[in-house]
């Protein structure tokens, strides 16, 4: 009974020993754990600071206008800038046909930066006027200088004012471009609509060369001055711009806020006196929100940071500063560009 009982005893002690030693095994490897974890969560965030571009576009296209006017020469400075300030990242740009073009290819995945008038992409963010339905997949990045509706002519055509273009042919734009729109609405405000023309519908190259050849007899242009186009023409031809009525500017401005009277100066061209009251809209840049926030802030940074190539490649490219850049802004800025100018 006593030796039963002694071993009863010892095998109890043992299970209490074997519990202590069981429970201090436990919190030891709680421990670890809790630091494993720690230490699993700091090399998390490393990671996910050192793969911040994995993400990242790695082929961007820039989405410009007609060879001739001022977006191509601007849209393949940018493209150049951010070809060499992005590591891994390669850009182009590339002519195309302009504003409402550019917005669609943009919103449909087929570019990732373009220029366009502000006009046009508030129309497509809003799904009015040319567009069938809201293009949701764009922000906007800065605006740039005015684009000015020109409507340009030769000397001796006898038009003088936008009414005296019923019946006669004008190059209208290209179709589905920014200037077409600029020009039919220019028109109603005249009270008068392209069925009442013989409507061309031309790029700013093709409008110039028709004007030279005599099969267009005025073409309606919306570029920054100087552009390209008219003052080639002008080196070979008598040309002239035209004036719109003040009461139709004044209804132009009234129905679609983002117009502003324009003047354009006597010496805006080498050739010829320029001189003509008109209106403009803003050209600007917009970006796919398809492009990583940190990736288009870097984008925005390394384009503000080379300001003298855009100047280099137009004068209108000195227009474009921070301080200016949300200036007629008509959509929401994408998050990368809004974080970027928040920090100036």
């Amino acid at each position: 009974m006593k030796k039963f009982s002694w071993l009863f005893v010892l095998m109890l002690t043992l299970s209490f020993v074997l519990a202590a030693c069981g429970g201090g095994g436990s919190d030891e490897e709680t421990t670890e754990e809790a630091t494993t974890g720690e230490e699993s969560t700091e090399e998390g965030e490393t990671s996910g600071d050192s793969a911040s571009g994995e993400d990242w576009v790695e082929n961007i296209t820039v989405l410009t206008g007609g060879e001739a006017g001022v977006y191509f020469p601007l849209g393949v400075a940018m493209a150049d800038i951010i070809d060499s300030e992005l590591e891994d990242v390669s850009a182009t740009g590339v002519s195309s046909g302009a504003s409402v073009s550019n917005a669609e290819q943009l919103n449909n995945g087929e570019a990732q930066l373009a220029l366009v008038q502000n006009d046009i992409a508030y129309y497509g963010a809003e799904g009015t006027n040319m567009f069938d339905e809201p293009l949701d997949n764009y922000s906007g990045v800065f605006t740039i200088y005015p684009e000015t509706i020109q409507l340009v002519t030769l000397a001796d055509s006898g038009i003088e004012s936008v009414s005296d273009l019923e019946g006669r042919r004008v190059a209208v734009g290209d179709v589905g471009s920014g200037t077409e729109a600029n020009a039919t609405q220019i028109l109603e405000a005249h009270g008068i609509s392209v069925e009442d023309l013989d409507a061309q519908f031309l790029d700013f190259a093709d409008a110039s060369t028709n004007l030279q050849d005599g099969n267009v007899d005025a073409a309606f242009v919306t570029a920054g001055t100087p552009t390209g186009a008219i003052q080639e023409l002008s080196a070979s031809a008598d040309v002239s711009l035209v004036s719109f009525d003040q009461e139709a500017i004044d209804g132009l401005m009234e129905e679609y806020t983002y117009y502003t009277q324009q003047e354009i100066p006597a010496d805006a061209y080498e050739n010829f006196d320029s001189t003509a009251t008109t209106v403009a809209v803003q050209a600007m840049l917009i970006a796919s929100n398809d492009i990583p926030e940190d990736q288009m802030y870097e984008i925005t940074r390394a384009i503000f940071e080379n300001l003298d190539d855009l100047a280099n490649a137009h004068v209108r490219g000195e227009e474009l500063t921070v301080d200016t850049a949300e200036d007629g802004m008509s959509i929401d800025l994408h998050p990368g560009v809004q974080q970027y100018y928040e920090e100036q």
